[in-house]
């Protein structure tokens, strides 16, 4: 009859398991949070066009006054519906553009505007929230993107 010898193998495979195990984690972690940074660079610049086709219909003789401040509070409601609930209309700067597309202060009646730039300044996010067991993870990114098109009336 045979008898089977003890060895020191018999937990080798739970060890490996757990060293493969917390790569995985640490894998699938980050790339749940650079999916995050991207889809909310993503949701920032559709808002930042949305915020400059507002811009770019909007009446010259108002455009300061009334169309900067529209312009912004469009590129924030965007921002907050994809799910970036602390981001406001202070994070958002509005250049108008001369007809050489130079920066220019935004004025109403302005007689050379040929275009306009919407832009997210500030806002920044934090990467790592997933993974607390590593110490103080969080890296801040700060997510900027910008659209510039003519105006249209």
């Amino acid at each position: 009859m045979g008898y089977r010898q003890h060895t020191r193998q018999s937990g080798a495979a739970l060890v490996e398991f757990a060293l493969v195990a917390t790569i995985l984690v640490v894998l699938m972690a980050g790339m749940y949070e650079f999916g995050r940074a991207f889809w909310f660079y993503d949701a920032l610049s559709k808002a930042t066009r949305d915020g400059a086709r507002a811009m770019s219909v909007a009446k010259v003789a108002t455009i300061s006054s009334v169309g900067v401040p529209a312009a912004k509070t469009v590129v924030a409601n965007a921002a907050v519906a994809a799910g970036m609930s602390t981001f406001d209309a202070s994070y958002v700067t509005i250049t108008c553009l001369d007809t050489d597309y130079n920066a220019a202060t935004c004025s109403d009646g302005m007689a050379n505007l040929g275009g306009v730039k919407v832009e997210i300044t500030g806002y920044r996010i934090n990467i790592g929230q997933t993974i607390p067991l590593i110490g103080n993870p969080v890296q801040g990114i700060d997510l900027t993107p910008s659209t510039t098109m003519r105006h249209m009336l």
